[in-house]
């Protein structure tokens, strides 16, 4: 036999292994593909009221988490980063805060809100869950105008936007990753906003006349909307009570006054709360209905630990009502 032959015949061989190979590792990912299918439609609901620590770190965190967009204020020194780092310390996914393109945990509030409206169109479509949106005093309008971008307030149309390469992708449908169907961008809904110290003020000096009517109204094209308000804060424009956020429609809106004493500029610095074992303590506790009083900590600044709690309750929250209603049950 020719030495050619032989090496044909070793190449062939190695060839039917290795396809022998590769059908036994596709049986065996079905096999667990239909185990993990099988836990999911066994496992006990959450209760997404009552989300522990250890549901995060058990349950939630294996499973698929909303994008987090994260908008700060006007001023570019201070981002939302020390917020973003407090969720991630907390449990949330850094890969669903930090932008895919440069890693940031905080977004710009001068940007386009048609492009936002976009992204939150092309995260539901590729990642199959809508995105949470929080902002920090102008970040917090841009979190509303994106609310009433996607109510089509401002456009007929909103084009998909590939977050990615930065660039819309000439279509204003997504493939709804729900019902299979395809749907305008115009209409789809968020789970989770929230905004952080948001007044009128800087609406009229920045001249951004079309948002001061619009913001402190609501619209339905998210399910809970969270506003915090800082008494008598000269920057936000609030001198007295602040004027509550109340819903056009169906959306569930609550208002959170916040300290006297809140510090405008400082609202997102919440990183430090998750390193300490007191405070820590104290968020995971922490419910909307709860009464108890911000605990003082030696050594901690504990001003900004009522908004941090309730941000990351409501969080979890549509973390766990989101998750389980794209798959059911999470598994154990």
């Amino acid at each position: 036999m020719r030495a050619e032959q032989r090496e044909q015949r070793v190449v062939d061989a190695l060839t039917t292994a290795q396809r022998a190979g590769h059908v036994l590792l596709r049986v065996l990912l079905a096999g667990m593909v239909s185990v993990v299918a099988t836990q999911l439609a066994a496992a006990p609901a959450l209760d997404c009221d009552r989300v522990t620590a250890a549901d995060v770190a058990e349950r939630l965190a294996p499973a698929a988490a909303p994008r987090i967009l994260l908008f700060q204020g006007s001023l570019t020194t201070l981002t939302m980063e020390p917020f973003g780092e407090f969720l991630i310390a907390m449990g949330y996914p850094a890969r669903q805060i930090r932008a895919p393109r440069d890693g940031r945990l905080s977004q710009s509030s001068f940007g386009d809100s048609l492009r936002w409206a976009g992204i939150v169109a092309w995260y539901y479509e590729n990642e199959g869950l809508p995105p949470m949106l929080i902002g920090h005093s102008q970040g917090g309008m841009m979190a509303i105008r994106i609310l009433y971008e996607l109510d089509g307030a401002f456009h007929d149309a909103i084009p998909v936007w590939d977050p990615v390469m930065d660039t819309a992708l000439g279509r204003t449908t997504i493939r709804d990753p729900r019902t299979g169907a395809t749907r305008p961008v115009r209409g789809l809904q968020v789970g989770y906003a929230a905004a952080i110290a948001t007044g009128k003020l800087p609406r009229i000096l920045l001249g951004q006349w079309d948002m001061i009517a619009k913001l402190r109204h609501v619209p339905d094209t998210v399910v809970d909307f969270t506003g915090f308000a800082i008494p008598w804060d000269p920057i936000a424009g609030t001198f007295g009570d602040p004027e509550p956020y109340v819903a056009l429609g169906r959306a569930r809106v609550r208002n959170v006054i916040l300290a006297a004493g809140t510090s405008h500029i400082r609202a997102p610095e919440a990183a430090q709360f998750a390193a300490n074992e007191f405070t820590r303590a104290w968020i995971e506790a922490y419910t909307p209905a709860s009464l108890a009083q911000v605990p003082d900590v030696a050594g901690i600044d504990t001003t900004n630990l009522r908004h941090a709690a309730d941000i990351w309750y409501s969080v979890k929250k549509n973390w766990c009502e989101s998750t389980q209603s794209r798959n059911g049950p999470v598994s154990p």
